[in-house]
């Protein structure tokens, strides 16, 4: 899926996340009652929009194009494993850069410190840190992406561009357009991942 991760379509798919997104956090914003706070929560809404926040990560991150992909991944496991967290616009800004960090530590081979992904992200340090942490125990430690699972995703992501209009967007058939609380993509096959742990134990 070289075609997703060329510098000509990134520009592309960020706008096309960051809308998602946006439109998942707004969904999601309508159903606070049934939401639990966690650490990614801010006590108000970021000033700076989503599109524009995943710009600046992408611009300064200098991580791989896969990441991004990756840290899609991430989320969608992330909001599956924590349906009582689902995105909002009080925490989708803080989940991104964590997921973007995580995906760079686990794909490239070269990375920025916490301490510079802090930064991008317009947080100290310390809630860095914890928000890496609360985020790999959300997942699980489950950071491994098989190339079929990245494929799958890299396909999505495609289809769901193509459908994409200038400033307006067809409807999703992203699984968590239909239940907005719980996934950002589609049932991940990860039967050839739980396969390999029943053999392995």
């Amino acid at each position: 899926m070289a075609e997703l991760e060329s510098p000509i379509m990134m520009p592309k798919m960020i706008t096309f996340l960051s809308s998602f997104l946006e439109r998942v956090a707004e969904s999601n914003d309508e159903t606070k009652n049934q939401q639990k706070v966690s650490i990614f929560h801010g006590l108000t809404r970021p000033n700076i929009s989503i599109q524009n926040y995943l710009e600046r990560i992408f611009k300064y991150a200098n991580c791989s194009s896969s990441c991004f992909i990756v840290a899609y991944v991430y989320l969608d496991r992330f909001s599956k494993s924590q349906p009582s967290l689902p995105i909002n616009s009080f925490n989708v800004h803080r989940l991104l850069i964590t997921s973007v960090m995580v995906a760079a530590k686990f794909m490239d081979d070269v990375c920025y410190n916490n301490a510079y992904y802090a930064k991008v992200g317009g947080i100290n340090t310390a809630e860095m840190n914890y928000l890496e942490l609360d985020f790999l125990f959300g997942l699980g430690f489950n950071l491994n992406v098989t190339p079929n699972t990245f494929q799958c995703y890299c396909v999505h992501l495609q289809r769901e561009m193509l459908q994409m209009q200038p400033l307006k967007f067809a409807d999703s058939s992203l699984s968590l357009a239909i239940s907005l609380k719980v996934n950002l993509c589609f049932n991940e096959d990860e039967s050839s991942h739980q396969k390999q742990q029943k053999l392995a134990v």
